[in-house]
């Protein structure tokens, strides 16, 4: 019994140091958490500081944006907005007016070939507005390298009431000043593989050699013999081409090319009324314009094909371009209305351009064009010709001034349909001559003042206007006799109208002043 006291005191001291220890180790666990806690409190205050400051900024950015217009104007010349998505907008345009002083050139009386012209074909001053417009274009991105694209253009009369356009020689329904006239278009572009659009335009053919004319919109104008085919103030090679559809490629090494297809939309093979969904003929006029028979009977084509090619590598531009016009009625060309005159007609040209280190340009085209129609018809085929050129020289005089000369050349052609003073048939002589000077003064980079002369000479049997291919005001052929007219009145046609005396020697001075934004 003795023996066993000391190891019951040894067992109670034991669980008196082991309870001692326990009660240690809680004390330590309670202190830990307690230091863990205080730093769960700071944690969790500096999280409630970080979600207010968010909260705050994300308040600011807010009110920001709501502050921020729509639409933001981007650095630069251009007038160009951003718009939401990553899109941008550009306005832009062009308003050029000029004074003007023309004179149809003709004789006072040419005997029994012709008589004598009726009303003024002197000289006559004029106010001219010239390929003036202002347009909208812009860009949304959709994805990498696939942008969508668009255009809506007008053009615009700042010196003319905007209207139908009616004179003696033609007539026209299409209204200049309306919503959308010129080129407009939507579309798909990317950088790697160029753009598709549709809508209208000017074509390929046209576009391929615009670099080459410097008196693009002026009266010396390369249009006047270039792609004009009948010598008219219709450029025929050089429209703008309506419910079109187009491909533009990029630059490859400084090679490029544009095709544009135009579907005839016209429900008679004979391309005789008017295509469907649109105001006048293929081609330009009204049906029975220039007191023609009431149908599309004066060039009123089907469908059109027009490709470029181009390649442009520092002070060098080469081009080459065709067009093609399916099923062209011209049966107005003859007295009978022969339903065999209607046939395909193309044109094909190769230009070339080169700046020399002196700041002189130079520029050069050639140009042929034909009708497939029967042989037989050939006397009054006036528009296939073999030879056209162009030749320009623009001269830089000082950092605001510089000089362009330029003379075109109109090769003949195999018939003559006959005009006012001319008998018509095979082998006419109707070649003509172009001349035509302009200086430009740049009063700053957007606004230019120009002075320019231009002279058409036409031989016997030509009739080449002045001011085809983007002047408001054309001087042509036709003389003031009134337009061959039903009265109902009396029962019995008036007029006899409009006469074109062919041979005249068209002249004109113009100043004027374009902007450009």
């Amino acid at each position: 019994m003795k023996a066993r006291i000391p190891l019951l005191i040894a067992c109670a001291m034991a669980c008196a140091v082991s309870g001692v220890a326990r009660a240690d180790a809680i004390s330590d666990l309670k202190a830990n958490m307690e230091v863990l806690q205080k730093q769960l409190d700071a944690v969790k205050a500096q999280l409630e500081q970080v979600t207010s400051q968010v909260q705050k900024q994300n308040q600011e950015k807010e009110k920001a944006a709501m502050a921020a217009p729509f639409i933001q104007q981007k650095p630069g010349d251009a007038l160009t907005f951003l718009t939401p998505g990553g899109g941008e907008v550009t306005l832009y345009g062009n308003l050029d007016v000029s004074l003007d002083g023309t004179t149809k050139g003709l004789q006072s009386d040419y005997g029994d070939n012709g008589g004598m012209p009726v009303g003024k074909v002197g000289w006559q001053p004029s106010i001219s507005t010239n390929l003036s417009y202002v347009g909208i274009r812009g860009k949304h991105p959709l994805k990498n390298d696939l942008d969508f694209v668009w255009q809506l253009e007008a053009g615009i009369d700042v010196s003319a009431t905007p209207g139908i356009k009616e004179t003696t020689s033609n007539t026209s329904d299409t209204v200049n000043g309306a919503l959308f006239s010129r080129n407009s278009f939507i579309g798909f572009a990317g950088r790697e593989w160029g753009a598709v659009m549709i809508g209208k335009s000017e074509t390929p053919y046209k576009t391929s050699t615009d670099r080459l004319n410097p008196f693009s919109g002026m009266l010396g104008d390369y249009r006047v013999i270039i792609g004009n085919t009948g010598g008219d103030n219709r450029v025929e090679f050089g429209l703008r081409a309506a419910h079109a559809i187009w491909y533009e490629s990029p630059s490859w090494g400084g090679a490029s090319f544009k095709a544009m297809y135009s579907p005839g939309q016209n429900r008679d093979d004979t391309s005789s009324i008017v295509p469907s969904g649109e105001p006048d003929c293929a081609g330009g006029n009204i049906p029975g314009s220039g007191a023609l028979p009431p149908t599309c009977n004066d060039g009123s084509f089907g469908d059109l094909y027009s490709v470029s090619g181009a390649y442009l590598m520092g002070p060098l531009y080469l081009t080459a371009a065709y067009e093609m016009h399916k099923n062209v009625n011209r049966t107005s060309d003859i007295p009978d209305l022969d339903p065999t005159d209607i046939g395909n007609e193309s044109a094909f040209k190769i230009g070339g351009q080169y700046t020399f280190s002196s700041k002189t340009t130079v520029n050069a085209l050639w140009e042929r064009t034909k009708r497939k129609i029967p042989s037989n018809l050939d006397f009054q085929n006036e528009r296939t010709r073999n030879n056209a050129t162009w030749l320009a020289l623009t001269q830089v005089l000082t950092d605001a001034d510089n000089v362009s000369f330029g003379w075109a050349y109109a090769g003949k052609t195999p018939g003559d349909p006959g005009q006012h003073n001319t008998p018509g048939g095979a082998n006419p002589d109707n070649s003509a001559n172009l001349l035509t000077t302009a200086w430009r003064h740049a009063l700053d980079k957007s606004t230019t003042f120009y002075l320019d002369y231009a002279a058409t000479l036409n031989h016997a049997d030509a009739h080449y206007d002045l001011g085809a291919g983007g002047h408001g005001v054309t001087t042509d052929c036709h003389d003031s006799t009134p337009l061959a007219a039903f009265d109902p009145t009396t029962g019995t046609v008036t007029g006899t109208g409009p006469h074109c005396f062919a041979g005249g020697h068209l002249q004109g001075i113009s100043a004027g002043v374009s902007y450009r934004f």
